[in-house]
């Protein structure tokens, strides 16, 4: 079997086959997953018999734990699109900040938006409303589409149910805190949220869009053309019960309490039971339960996680050849002697995300990669518990927000939705995701100096 520094260079053979697959010849990734997995793992000298018994294991053990999570909410997602939930949770944000605050109030619905919705559909569902209030609160449009951009991509790394982090969360192997890492994304957000916010104001304000002022709708207009709407309560019901659930579940785990009530709350509080509470929460956003809801879509959201349920599964695959291969050894052995330690733990799952972000596009891609590469180095690092494997999981999120540009699909969403051009799209829009993804980075160190 390969030893010693070769088995590195496999490893970074493996990676770059990926990212040239992927990025140059436009291979679907998970296919460019999986040919990696048997690749390093032939490479590396494994037994064939034992490639292939890692390859099904690392994809079938993620799917055992994480597979359902995914669908859910994913299901709930499509839901809140569908139904008009996502507009209606954008008019009560409106409500509470104030139309003299526009860019605020669309910073703030894009972060809400995007934690059950995918950042791409969040931006086409709300690009009506982002376009009347530009005009109605007479500032420009760049700025509006800005803030609605930045707060969507904000929670789209770093919070669950979004899928990415969840899968990002299997792969360490703390999918059992779910909870701990929602709240902390959650707190991450907010200065990611904030310097979008100031960026689309200081910047992305000077920039001038063509014919910015012709066809704009009426708000009103916007509102009746989607036609009848779910009550609020209705709306953020979906999102907020899985969250309290799971946050309840891991508080109760944390206090140690015994007892069968106590069994019936983390039983409510397991990733999976809470999703799918919120997925039959949805069921009153259906304006009927006919064949058209409950199958059309619900089976268009099964259609959308199958994509992401494939790519991770293949992730895992991925990770767990490397598990098998001595590169694993190797990496924990430098972790063991202190070599990779602290603020290099985040920064090394950070820039590798970063660059696989940027080499091939798709966030949810690099941040499974980059979690299957990490995952053996962490048990020797020590990090084990809740609040570092938390901060590991932002720290791949803030890498897999930098940057944005014309490889990410969200990249032309943002351009032929707001009208901007290419060349103002990348001083308004991937400019904003690399201060972004430095805002992420910076802010999860400082708090593993405060909680670590």
């Amino acid at each position: 079997m390969v030893q010693g520094p070769l088995l590195f260079l496999i490893l970074l053979l493996g990676v770059g086959f990926i990212v040239l697959a992927t990025a140059k010849f436009k291979l679907h990734p998970f296919f460019g997953l999986l040919l990696a997995s048997f690749g390093v793992g032939i490479a590396a000298g494994l037994p064939l018999l034992e490639v292939v018994d890692a390859v099904n294991e690392g994809f079938g053990g993620l799917m055992s734990y994480i597979g359902i999570v995914i669908v859910a909410g994913t299901v709930i997602g499509k839901i809140l699109e569908k139904s008009g939930a996502a507009l209606r949770m954008a008019e009560v944000v409106l409500r509470v900040v104030g139309e003299r605050r526009p860019q605020l109030a669309m910073s703030l619905i894009g972060a809400i938006v995007s934690i059950p919705v995918f950042c791409d559909s969040g931006y086409i569902i709300l690009s009506s409303l982002k376009k009347s209030l530009a005009h109605r609160a007479k500032v420009p449009l760049a700025s509006m589409s800005i803030a609605l951009a930045t707060g969507l991509y904000a929670t789209h790394t770093l919070v669950p149910p979004t899928p990415g982090p969840i899968a990002a969360a299997g792969n360490i192997g703390a999918s059992a805190y779910l909870g701990t890492i929602i709240l902390i994304g959650l707190v991450v957000a907010i200065p990611v949220v904030a310097v979008g916010y100031i960026w689309a104001v200081k910047v992305a304000a000077a920039v001038k869009i063509e014919g910015e002022d012709d066809g704009m709708y009426n708000y009103s207009e916007v509102v009746r053309e989607f036609g009848p709407m779910p009550s609020a309560a209705k709306a953020f019901t979906p999102i907020l019960l899985p969250i309290l659930l799971i946050g309840m579940g891991s508080v109760v785990s944390y206090l140690q309490y015994k007892g069968g009530f106590v069994d019936f709350l983390l039983f409510l509080g397991t990733p999976v039971v809470a999703l799918l509470l919120g997925v039959f929460a949805a069921f009153p956003l259906m304006p009927k339960w006919n064949e058209e809801t409950l199958t059309g879509w619900l089976g268009d959201g099964l259609k959308d996680a199958a994509i992401i349920l494939l790519l991770t599964g293949a992730g895992g695959a991925f990770g767990s050849v490397i598990k098998a291969t001595p590169v694993a050894g190797l990496i924990e052995s430098m972790a063991g002697d202190g070599e990779v330690s602290g603020a290099l733990i985040l920064l090394l799952p950070f820039f590798v995300a970063a660059a696989l972000k940027t080499a091939q596009g798709s966030s949810t891609a690099a941040m499974v990669i980059t979690s299957a590469l990490v995952a053996p180095m962490l048990a020797q690092a020590g990090i084990v518990s809740a609040v570092p494997l938390a901060l590991v999981v932002m720290a791949i999120g803030a890498g897999a927000m930098t940057v944005s540009h014309v490889n990410d699909s969200y990249f032309w969403v943002v351009t032929q939705f707001s009208g901007m051009k290419v060349t103002d799209a990348y001083k308004a829009h991937t400019m904003a995701t690399l201060v972004q993804g430095t805002t992420a980075i910076l802010f999860t160190m400082l708090l593993w100096y405060v909680f670590v």
